[in-house]
């Protein structure tokens, strides 16, 4: 099983595991890292002509906290896409650390 880490930090949508990728995932886990703002998290897979799907929407993360999204339903990214989009809490940039199983 492979395990990928992202440190995401901004408020643009970033694909974590690009479609072709053929990577199982069953568990993702979060960490604001930010020290002083919470930040709120989207994750989402997309498949071209098909559209997204929303795994965790409007996810508020407070300040050192983590959350572990692991469903009974596992995806591969063999034909869809992972992303993640932050949105900040106050007027700092948010950031967030990503393992992925």
């Amino acid at each position: 099983m492979a395990i990928l880490q992202h440190n995401i930090s901004g408020e643009l949508t970033q694909e974590l595991i690009p479609a072709g990728s053929d990577v199982l995932v069953s568990q993702i886990s979060l960490v604001n890292t930010h020290a002083s703002t919470t930040c709120t998290v989207d994750l989402h897979i997309e498949k071209k002509l098909t559209g997204k799907f929303y795994l965790v929407k409007s996810k508020e993360l407070a300040v050192g906290s983590h959350f572990v999204y692991k469903d009974a339903v596992k995806f591969n990214t063999k034909n869809f896409s992972l992303f993640i989009k932050l949105t900040k809490g106050a007027s700092e940039t948010p950031t967030v650390d990503v393992i992925i199983n």
